[in-house]
C-alpha cells in the first residue's frame, strides 16, 4: 500500500496549498472531509494527520468537530490555525476568544526543542490568520514557540506525537514553513519520500491496463496541458486502444487545429480525428454577447458534436477525461464538509446522466504542477507542458461582445503577434497567463493621411501562483511598445492598443 499523510479539511483556503506542500516533499497527500471516520483512515494505512485551519470557531455551536477516534488511531497528528484549537478545546484544554486578534505577519521565537524546529534558528517570521487562541494546555502537551499576542503559538505531546501550529506553514509568508511541513513527515511521521513522478506513471499504465483490458477508450483532445498528459499517459497504457477526438469549435487560437494534429497524430502516432463544427458553433453563438450564455452554448455544442462523433466507433467501454485532484475538490460537495462549493467543473458536472460510457481518470490524483511534471516524463513537448492555462470556452471569452468570425480573426492575429514576442523577449514561460483581448470599441486613429476608425486590442499578462490572485505582469516599455506597433501595422482593422494594469481582485484574469 502506498504511504499516505491525510490532510482534514474545515473549510480553509490554504487546504489545497497544504497537500500540495506535502506532495512537494515527495510524500503523497490526500484531502478529506473533517467528519472522516477513523476508521476509514485506518483501512486506507495513512501514517499521519493534518487538521487544517478554517473559518469557524471551536466556540460557536455546530462547529465542525471530527472522529475523536482519529486521536486513538497511534499516528502523529498536527493541527493548523483551527486545528491546533480544536486539538486543544478536543482533549482537554480551553479556548478564548483572543483580546487581540492576529492577522498578517508575526514573529515566532523557539522556548523549547522540537523535532518540528529541527535546524531552525530561535526567531523567524510566521504568518497569522486569527481570532481565537489556546488559554489552558490539555494534559500531556507542552509549549514549544510563542508569538506576541499567542503564549501557545506552537505546542507538543511528545508522547503522542500531537503537534499544533497557531499559524499557517504552508502559505509562502511564513518563513521555514515548508522545512516545519518536511519535519513532521520526515522526522515525525517517518515517510519513506518516495511519491516521485517516475513511480507514478508505472503505477498508474499498471492500472489503466487492468482496467480496461482489451476494450476501448475515447478522449476529447483540446490540446491543453491536461487532455494532453492524459493522452499521452493512456496511450503508452494501451497504444491503438484509445481513440482520441479533436472538435475545432471554431474559437481555437491561430494554427492551434494544426498543432494538434501534427504532435498526436504525426509525432505520437496516436488515432486521432479532427472533427470540424466551427460553422455549428458560430451560428449558435451568432447575437450573443452575455458571457454565460456564451460558455453554457459552447459547453452544449461540444457535448452534442462529441456524441455524434463517437457513435461511429465500435466497441467504446471508456471516455476518458483530464480531470485533476482541485477539479474534484472543488466541484463536489461532501457531507459535512464547511467549504462551499466554488464551482461545477465541466470535467466532473457537465456529463449526461444517461451517459453509457465508465469514466477513466488516470489524473484524478494530481494537482497541475505533478500534471506538468508527468507530461515531461512522458516526452511531451515544452510548448505543451508549460502551455499559459486556456479557457474552455476559447476565444468567445475574450471577444468582448458578439462573436463573430472578424472579430475572431483580428484577435487571432493580434494575439500570435503577442505570444511570439513575449517568447522572443524570454518572457512567455516566466508569466502566468499572456493574451490578448478583442474590444467591441472603436476609436479614431491616422493612418498615412487617411483617418481611420477601427477597434481596440487590449493586452492582458499577469503573474500568480495558483490564479487564486494575480499581480499585472511589469512587461518592459520596449516589448510592449514594439507589440502595440506589431499589432497596429499587421493587423487591419486595429488602430489602437491598450495595457491592462488591473490586479485579481478586484478584477479577473480573464475579461469574460
Amino acid at each position: 500500500m502506498r504511504e499516505s499523510l491525510a490532510v482534514l479539511d474545515f473549510g480553509s483556503q490554504y487546504t489545497q496549498v497544504i497537500a500540495r506542500r506535502i506532495r512537494e516533499n515527495r510524500v503523497y497527500s490526500k484531502i478529506y472531509p473533517f467528519s472522516v471516520s477513523a476508521e476509514t483512515l485506518k483501512n486506507d494505512g495513512v501514517k499521519g494527520i493534518i487538521l487544517s485551519g478554517g473559518p469557524s470557531s471551536v466556540l460557536k455551536e455546530g462547529a465542525p468537530m471530527p472522529d475523536l477516534e482519529i486521536f486513538n488511531l497511534g499516528v502523529p497528528v498536527m493541527g493548523i490555525c483551527y486545528g491546533l484549537q480544536l486539538m486543544g478545546h478536543l482533549l482537554g484544554g480551553r479556548v478564548e476568544a483572543g483580546n487581540e486578534r492576529e492577522y498578517g505577519r508575526g514573529t515566532l521565537k523557539r522556548s523549547a526543542r522540537s523535532l518540528l524546529f529541527s535546524n531552525l534558528p530561535e526567531s523567524f517570521k510566521v504568518w497569522n490568520s486569527h481570532g481565537d487562541r489556546l488559554e489552558q494546555l490539555p494534559e500531556g502537551f507542552h509549549p514549544i514557540a510563542v508569538t506576541e499576542n499567542a503564549p501557545y503559538a506552537v505546542i507538543e505531546n511528545k508522547e503522542k506525537q500531537f503537534y499544533g501550529l497557531q499559524f499557517h506553514p504552508e502559505v509562502v509568508h511564513s518563513e521555514y514553513g515548508n522545512e516545519i511541513i518536511e519535519n513532521f513527515l520526515i522526522k515525525v511521521c517517518g515517510f519513506r519520500a518516495d511519491w516521485v513522478m517516475a513511480n507514478f506513471v508505472d503505477q498508474k499504465i499498471e492500472e489503466i491496463r487492468e482496467i480496461v483490458g482489451d476494450r476501448k477508450v475515447v478522449l476529447g483532445l483540446s490540446g491543453g496541458v491536461d487532455s494532453s498528459v492524459a493522452a499521452a499517459l493512456i496511450h503508452r497504457a494501451i497504444g491503438d486502444q484509445l481513440k482520441c477526438v479533436f472538435v475545432d469549435n471554431g474559437v481555437l487560437r491561430k494554427d492551434e487545429r494544426a498543432g494538434v494534429e501534427k504532435l498526436f497524430g504525426d509525432n505520437f502516432e496516436m488515432d486521432l480525428t479532427t472533427v470540424d463544427a466551427s460553422a455549428q458553433f458560430l451560428e449558435r453563438l451568432s447575437g450573443v454577447t452575455d458571457p454565460e450564455k456564451k460558455r453554457k452554448i459552447i459547453g452544449n455544442v461540444f457535448v452534442e458534436v462529441f456524441d455524434q462523433s463517437i457513435a461511429g466507433i465500435d466497441g467504446v467501454d471508456f471516455l476518458a477525461q483530464g480531470t485533476l485532484y482541485p477539479d474534484i475538490i472543488e466541484s463536489v460537495p461532501i457531507d459535512g464538509n464547511p467549504a462551499a462549493l466554488i464551482k461545477s467543473h465541466h470535467n466532473v458536472g457537465g456529463l449526461p446522466e444517461d451517459m453509457k460510457l465508465s469514466l477513466l481518470e488516470p489524473l484524478k490524483e494530481l494537482f497541475k504542477d505533478e500534471v506538468r511534471k508527468l507530461g515531461e516524463e512522458l516526452g511531451l513537448p515544452k510548448e505543451v507542458v508549460w502551455r499559459q492555462p486556456f479557457p474552455g470556452p476559447g476565444l468567445a471569452v475574450r471577444v468582448m461582445g458578439e462573436v463573430t468570425e472578424d472579430r475572431l480573426k483580428i484577435l487571432r492575429e493580434a494575439d500570435a503577434i503577442f505570444i511570439e514576442e513575449m517568447k522572443a523577449a524570454d518572457l512567455y514561460y516566466k508569466v502566468w497567463q499572456a493574451f490578448c483581448v478583442f474590444l467591441p470599441v472603436q476609436s479614431v486613429g491616422v493612418m498615412g493621411d487617411e483617418r481611420t476608425y477601427d477597434y481596440v486590442i487590449a493586452l492582458r499578462c499577469v503573474e500568480s501562483k495558483d490564479a487564486m490572485t494575480a499581480d499585472w505582469a511589469h512587461l518592459p516599455y520596449e516589448l510592449l511598445g514594439k507589440v502595440s506597433n506589431r499589432i497596429i501595422n499587421e493587423v487591419k482593422g486595429v488602430n489602437r492598443v491598450v495595457y491592462d494594469v488591473s490586479s485579481k481582485p478586484p478584477a479577473t484574469i480573464e475579461w469574460e
